[in-house]
Order: C-alpha cells, then sequence, then structure tokens
C-alpha cells in the first residue's frame, strides 16, 4: 500500500488496482448503491431538504473524494451528523425546504469545503495521530449502537420521539403494542435473509437481494394497504450545476455552522479512515483526505447538493460486501446515475423498514466486541476509556465522541509518560547488565548509579525526576553515591520546565557531594541542553556517548572506586 501510494499521489485510494478484487469491490459498490440512495434520502429528511439531494451526495462528491482522497475504504457522503447540525443551525435563518434554506444549504457546502482546503494547508490531518486504536474502536463500537438503536422504531412501524439515541429507542419499545405487525414481519424477514444468509454464502450481496426483493413484493402485494410505510416518489434527471446564493447579512451565522461541521468532518472522517486502514496494515495520508473531503463538499455544493462527511456506516457497508478500494465507491457512484437517469421510480415502492432493518444490522456489525474483549484483557484502563468514548457517542452523540476521543486518547498517554517506568543499570554477579524497578535499585558499581528515564522531561514528570534522583543518592547503609549517571537514551525532548529542573536538581546534588553526568543524550536533546546552559553547567567532559564510557570515566577518575 505504502508504495501504491508513492506511486500514484493522485488517486491512492483506487490505485494499484488488484484484478483479481475487482469483482468484489464492484458487487460492494452495487450493495452500497442499494442500502445508501434511501439512507441519504433520510438524511436528507433530517437536514429537510428535499429527498433528491440526498442522491446528489453520493454522485460527485463521492467521485471526487475517491479520485483525491487517501483512504481506500472511507465512503463519503450525505451523514446524520452534519445533516442535524446543519439543520439545527438553518432554524430560524430561513423556511425548511424553501429556495432561500436549500441555497443556505448549499452556501455551508462551499464554506466547508473551503475550510477542509486550510486545513490541508495548516496540516491539521495530525488529529488523527491523537486518536488511538483503543479509542476508536470505542468509537465505532458506540457508532454502531447508535445507528441500530436509533432503527428500531423504523422496524416497529412506528414514529419515535425524543431528543437523544436512548429517548428514542425507550419511546420505540414503549410503543410495540400499537406496532404494525406487516412491518414488524417484513423487518424480521430481511433480517434473517441478510444475517441468515451470510452464514451461508458471505460474499453474496444478501441486503441487494433484500432491497430488491422488497421493492417485487411491495408492489405486487400492495403493502401500503396493510399500513407499511413506503419511501414514496423520488424525482429522476441529473443535477444542475450552478452557484448556491444566500443572503450577505447571514454569512457570519452561516460560517458559525461551517465551522461546528468541518470540525466532526474532519474528525469523523480521520476516526473512520484511521480505524479501517489500521484493521487492514495500509498508511494512511489524512491530509490528502481533507483535500478529497474539501474538493467533495465544493462538488457538493456546485451540483444540487449539500455537506457531505466520511460516513462509518457506508464505510461498514462497503467493508462488509466486500469492497477493498474505492473502486466500490466509483461503481456505487455509476449506479446512482443509472439510477436517477431511469429508475427512481421503482425507489417509491421501498419498504421504509427495510432500510431500517438493513442499517441496524450494519449497525450491529460495527459493534466490535472481540475488539473491546480484546482491550479488556490487555489493557484495563485503556478499555475504561474505550467504553467512555463508545457511551458518550451513544448518549450525547457522535460529534461529543469524537471530541472526547481525542482528549482521552491524549489524557492516556500523559497519564503515562507523567508515570513513566524509569529504571536502574544494575549487573547480575555473573556482570551481566540488568534493569532494576527504583525499589531494588543499587549502584552498577561501588558510588555509581546508572538512572534510566524513560520518557521525554516536560513541566508534567519534573518533579518525578528529582524526586526519584535525590531518592537514589541518599545515604545508605553502602558506599555513598559519587555519580549519578543519567540514561537518556529514551529522552526525546526536554522542555523549559524540566530544564530548569534539571538545573536545580544539579546544584542540590552538587551539595550532597554527587556529581551528576549524562550518557546516551540524542542530538536534538543535546542541543536542547546546551541552549539551556545546561551542559556549560555540569561541563561537557560529563556527558558520554554511550554508558559504558560513562562507567569507565568513573573508575579512571579521582571519584573512582581506587582513588587516594
Amino acid at each position: 500500500m505504502a508504495t501504491g501510494a508513492r506511486r500514484y499521489p493522485l488517486m491512492q485510494g483506487l490505485l494499484p488496482v488488484e484484478r483479481a478484487r475487482l469483482p468484489g469491490d464492484v458487487v460492494a459498490g452495487v450493495t452500497l448503491a442499494a442500502l445508501a440512495i434511501p439512507e441519504v434520502m433520510g438524511y436528507a429528511k433530517i437536514a429537510q431538504l428535499p429527498v433528491v439531494m440526498g442522491l446528489y451526495t453520493i454522485l460527485i462528491p463521492l467521485v471526487l473524494f475517491a479520485l483525491l482522497g487517501s483512504s481506500r475504504h472511507l465512503v463519503v457522503g450525505a451523514d446524520s451528523a452534519t445533516a442535524a447540525i446543519m439543520a439545527a443551525g438553518l432554524t430560524g435563518l430561513a423556511a425548511a425546504g424553501s429556495a432561500e434554506y436549500v441555497g443556505m444549504a448549499g452556501v455551508l457546502a462551499i464554506m466547508v469545503g473551503g475550510l477542509l482546503i486550510v486545513a490541508r494547508l495548516v496540516r491539521l490531518g495530525f488529529i488523527a495521530d491523537f486518536l488511538s486504536r483503543t479509542v476508536l474502536i470505542g468509537f465505532l463500537t458506540g457508532v454502531g449502537i447508535q445507528v441500530a438503536a436509533g432503527q428500531v422504531g423504523g422496524m416497529l412501524g412506528v414514529t419515535t420521539e425524543g431528543d437523544g439515541t436512548i429517548e428514542k429507542l425507550i419511546d420505540a419499545l414503549r410503543q410495540i403494542p400499537d406496532a404494525n405487525g406487516t412491518t414488524v414481519a417484513v423487518s424480521l424477514a430481511v433480517i434473517a435473509l441478510v444475517a441468515g444468509g451470510a452464514r451461508v454464502a458471505r460474499r453474496v450481496p444478501w441486503a441487494l437481494i433484500a432491497v430488491v426483493g422488497s421493492i417485487a413484493v411491495s408492489y405486487g402485494a400492495d403493502l401500503a394497504a396493510d399500513g407499511v410505510a413506503l419511501l414514496g416518489p423520488v424525482p429522476g434527471g441529473l443535477p444542475s450545476v450552478a452557484l448556491p446564493e444566500a443572503p450577505w447579512a447571514d454569512m457570519g451565522d452561516l460560517l458559525g455552522i461551517a465551522v461546528s461541521m468541518m470540525v466532526v468532518i474532519l474528525a469523523q472522517s480521520a476516526a473512520t479512515s484511521r480505524a479501517y486502514a489500521a484493521k487492514y496494515g495500509e498508511r494512511l495520508d489524512e491530509n490528502r483526505d481533507l483535500v478529497g473531503l474539501g474538493v467533495g463538499n465544493a462538488g457538493a455544493a456546485l451540483t444540487g447538493a449539500f455537506v457531505v462527511n466520511g460516513s462509518p456506516t457506508k464505510t461498514q457497508m462497503v467493508d462488509g460486501a466486500g469492497g477493498r478500494s474505492q473502486v466500490a465507491q466509483l461503481t456505487c457512484a455509476a449506479v446512482v446515475l443509472v439510477v436517477l437517469l431511469f429508475l427512481t421510480g421503482p425507489l417509491e415502492y421501498l419498504p421504509n423498514a427495510v432500510l431500517a432493518a438493513v442499517v441496524f444490522l450494519i449497525g450491529i456489525e460495527l459493534v466490535d466486541l472481540r475488539g473491546m474483549a480484546g482491550v479488556a484483557r490487555r489493557r484495563r484502563d485503556e478499555f475504561a476509556v474505550a467504553l467512555i468514548t463508545a457511551a458518550v457517542v451513544v448518549v450525547w452523540g457522535v460529534e461529543q465522541g469524537i471530541i472526547l476521543a481525542i482528549v482521552l486518547s491524549v489524557v492516556v498517554h500523559l497519564s503515562k509518560s507523567y508515570r513513566p517506568h524509569n529504571t536502574v543499570v544494575a549487573r547480575t554477579d555473573e556482570g551481566r547488565r540488568l534493569e532494576l524497578t527504583l525499589d531494588e535499585a543499587r549502584p552498577i558499581v561501588p558510588g555509581l548509579v546508572i538512572y534510566r528515564f524513560n520518557a521525554s522531561m516536560y513541566y508534567a514528570n519534573a518533579e518525578r525526576l528529582s524526586e526519584e534522583a535525590l531518592a537514589l543518592v541518599a545515604p545508605t547503609d553502602g558506599p555513598p553515591v559519587r555519580w549519578l549517571c543519567l540514561d537518556a537514551a529514551a529522552v526525546g525532548d526536554v522542555d523549559y520546565s524540566a530544564s530548569d529542573a534539571i538545573r536545580a536538581l544539579h546544584s542540590e546534588l552538587a551539595e550532597r557531594g554527587v556529581r551528576r553526568v549524562l550518557a546516551r543524550l540524542l542530538d536534538p536533546v543535546r542541543t536542547e541542553l546546551a541552549r539551556d546552559g545546561i551542559i556549560d553547567l555540569i561541563g561537557p567532559d560529563a556527558v558520554f556517548r554511550t554508558v559504558p564510557e560513562a562507567i569507565a570515566a568513573y573508575q579512571a577518575g579521582p571519584a573512582g572506586p581506587g582513588a587516594s
């Protein structure tokens, strides 16, 4: 993957094309189209826009990202989080569904696209580096629970109310006695076909078969007469290319909405693409993905669509159907094009319950119980972080979950660097070197302690450095410590506070008659210490390339065991 990315910088998600995988990618693309077409129309309803605008989000924007993005898996299109943010932001600025409202939605897409390009120029793609694998497992698990729970009402044929996932789920369960029997039967049939079929032959596009079959049954058996809700008429034809307009007086409000959506898009897309790159051991260029997302949103604005985002559910649709490159997404766009031109008529007979059942199963697949169990067995503290992330996504929402995921990833890292597992280098009776915990510390030779600090030094652990070093030179029953050698091989950086702590420690050690020396300094760290005057303070002759050099100097010097 890394080689392909270097050879084909403009189409990293497509090239190199693996011929053996082409049939699987094409089938996955057709499956994605069958599932995503009604899904994105649902998101258009959430955004309070004409449903056909949802179809437009998986046409030109999808193609642009496939050509310009880096991820081989991320699917771009309408998304529930950004659709909800947009609807909430535009409420009060224009009447829902009006020409002015539609124009504002288009302007928002342009603004978001521009902000994402700016984010690329300042290289904000690094934000994905703050999303640990543990947090990604929790994030996608939370998204899966949220998605699955949100479909229960649709599978029962009832309308749910509530502000969040939990409230809507509880409301749906309360209405079970009022559920439409035929709708429930349709939902259960789809679940049985898709889930059961996958156990028999996973590569068969069972979800696609369920969608096509349900349309035929709905039309032939007149399911609407039994109270089954159908998708309804869908306008056909290609989108027109035009620049959207909005009143200048509202540009300030629109920019605030655009910034909110940009942050969600940046983080959610990075989280999703990073999770699937990790799953398949692929390299990823998040900054290039920002270009694809930015241009994709600009394309959405010019072709009658609205803001697009990297979608965890659509990405799982492709992955579950066997797609492994953006060939699947281009196939999906081709199918959407055919549908817009010729096949919007049959879509009106699609039962909403079929979509709800399929999306429910997609959500269940996103719930990574095996991954969560693996984290729980190996890292209980990180499992707690993953669990909290999943819970926040379910209870409060995807955008809040992403922000928390980033914060928790940083906190976990800082907690470990704040309390590094520092050691002391010693020797066995046979002369072999070994590392001991500080509780077991002893000199490597009489009077010389080798103290290994196993993290970068910064304001949070500077005091720990001083406390541990002073404890190591405290008087004991044995020979007094004359040299304290800091083995700095694991120290990648020394900030201002840590540098001051080193200076103060040097003075305190000198008062106790202990000489401070350094070994295995990385060049950047040595440069930092020289700039801060630390090297001059302790003396250039107190800096050694290796620990054995420091030991030899101690044994040969006036402070060595043979000194008079």
